[in-house]
């Protein structure tokens, strides 16, 4: 037992149940020291544990106690003429290889316990997670002995215990070994990905509709960001309120800039609002500036801590249905607490995205590298006549982080510092390009206008143009580059291409 968390309170219970204690190595010591009766492997297989400890418990007494199937004359036979006891329970818990990854930390014998046990679960108990002592013992008390049930559910928790195990070695070997033809593979997306998930928590309400179950996963031994967080108050937390949240927490870090403060709202994963400000509480004024109407029911990220002042300003405005900063004053919980009783309190740990995206087609998957910027100002052209100013820049900036994050086709345009107008995944991007500046009106004139992919025709630009646009921002790439910077020269806008699209489905 690697983990003995409750180890003693559990041999104890046992012991005074009658039941007779074998254990090895550090888990022996453990128990010498607290003065609980046992018996060393060592003693019963009469084999001196060897190789620093890698070999002690594969044995043939120890192995043939476990699998030996009761019903079976022949296996009773095997055991009584070599003098072998059976064995009822097997606690065991493994090394902690997904926190540290090493040869050493590779276990054999644990498995190989735990697989055995596992396999005869119709005869003996298995346990793999200290959170399961007390349950076992209480049952071993009122009853005598594990319910067929208990053992078959055990044994299901000990093999998802090593499948998770061995996907967290078989991820490590994987990033560094070679292909079939000698060349080193991909860490990204070798030939064989392993993705053994576990659930986080209870099954939540519902999924995105009423009649899809839903809950919230993690790759096995690899805790998500969402599991550091607190939640202050508020309602339980829905699918769709975690999938939101997480765009909300991801992009509000994206837009963190020196001596600024962001904010950011979201509505079905799509930002209405963003804002960069010298103080919390105007970014967030700002960002639901952009679009008040569709804040409505969204999450709002702060990126800082939430104090009376911030929580007032947020209290000021529509209705959110989660909140969340990286802490929180005691006041501005209650300011919220007393005027927003339904929303969700969110206090988080710096945003983890992942290393890679996975999403189902049917009944397999596509899998991807996780989007991230690859180019900064420092690496942008600007190919027309007209060139930003510096305002024009940081807007930019904004702009292009935000359109980023949103639906494709995707029209974002700022000015000052927020977002004010999000054309969100329409199929044409001269309809993007539209609802863009409908939604910001005349705030539209002397705007900056991202767009996630390259124009393909003048009918998006003369769009923003039209509506008083100044600066440009787009990917480039498209064979009517030439075209569409003749277009901006035309209409007197500046155009900024960065050289990286970023489509998002």
């Amino acid at each position: 037992m690697y983990d003995k968390t409750g180890l003693i309170e559990l041999a104890r219970g046992l012991d005074e149940l009658g039941w007779e204690l074998v254990a090895s190595g550090n888990t022996a010591a453990a128990l010498a020291e607290a003065g609980v009766a046992h018996r060393e492997v060592a003693d019963v297989t009469g084999a001196p544990e060897m190789l620093d400890g890698r070999v002690k418990t594969l044995h043939p007494d120890i192995h043939g106690g476990i699998l030996a199937d009761r019903s079976q004359a022949g296996h009773m036979e095997d055991l009584e003429r070599r003098g072998i006891t059976p064995i009822d329970l097997v606690v065991c818990n493994l090394y902690p290889f997904s926190t540290q990854p090493s040869v050493e930390m590779i276990d054999v014998g644990g498995p190989t316990m735990v697989r055995a046990a596992a396999k005869n679960f119709a005869h003996v108990a298995v346990v793999v997670d200290p959170a399961e002592y007390a349950t076992v013992l209480e049952e071993l008390r009122t009853s005598g002995a594990l319910s067929d049930a208990t053992r078959r559910r055990l044994a299901h928790a000990a093999f998802a215990h090593t499948a998770a195990y061995d996907a967290a070695v078989t991820a490590w070997l994987a990033a560094d070994a070679p292909t079939a033809s000698g060349a080193p593979a991909h860490d990204v997306l070798p030939t064989e990905l392993e993705l053994r998930l576990e659930r986080s928590g209870e099954l939540l309400r519902y999924g995105e509709n009423p009649h899809q179950r839903g809950a919230r996963y993690r790759r096995s031994g690899e805790p998500s960001w969402l599991d550091g967080v607190v939640q202050h108050g508020g309602t339980a937390l829905s699918y769709l309120n975690l999938f939101d949240t997480d765009a909300a927490w991801r992009l509000v870090h994206e837009l963190g800039a020196p001596g600024e403060a962001a904010a950011v709202i979201i509505k079905h994963a799509n930002p209405c609002g963003a804002a960069r400000a010298a103080a919390l509480a105007e970014a967030y004024r700002m960002a639901l500036d952009g679009d008040p109407v569709s804040a409505f029911g969204g999450v709002v990220a702060l990126g800082g801590a939430c104090t009376a002042e911030v929580a007032r300003a947020v209290s000021d405005g529509p209705q959110a249905d989660v909140v969340v900063a990286g802490s929180w004053e005691p006041e501005a919980i209650e300011v919220l607490r007393a005027r927003r009783k339904a929303t969700r309190l969110l206090e988080a740990p710096p945003y983890a995205g992942a290393t890679v995206e996975v999403r189902s087609i049917g009944p397999g998957f596509l899998v991807q590298e996780a989007d991230h910027f690859g180019t900064s100002r420092s690496d942008w052209s600007v190919p027309t006549k007209a060139v930003p100013t510096e305002e024009q820049w940081r807007d930019a900036e904004l702009a292009w982080i935000v359109c980023a994050r949103t639906s494709s086709n995707a029209i974002v345009l700022s000015q000052g510092g927020q977002a004010l107008g999000v054309g969100a995944g329409q199929q044409s991007r001269v309809e993007a390009a539209t609802i863009a500046v409908r939604k910001a009106g005349k705030r539209a004139a002397g705007a900056v206008a991202a767009s996630d992919a390259f124009f393909p025709f003048r009918d998006g630009l003369d769009v923003l143009g039209d509506a008083g646009v100044a600066v440009v921002i787009q990917p480039g790439g498209s064979v009517r580059d030439e075209e569409m910077v003749t277009v901006a020269d035309e209409r007197g806008l500046a155009m900024v291409m960065t050289g990286e699209r970023h489509f998002r489905h």
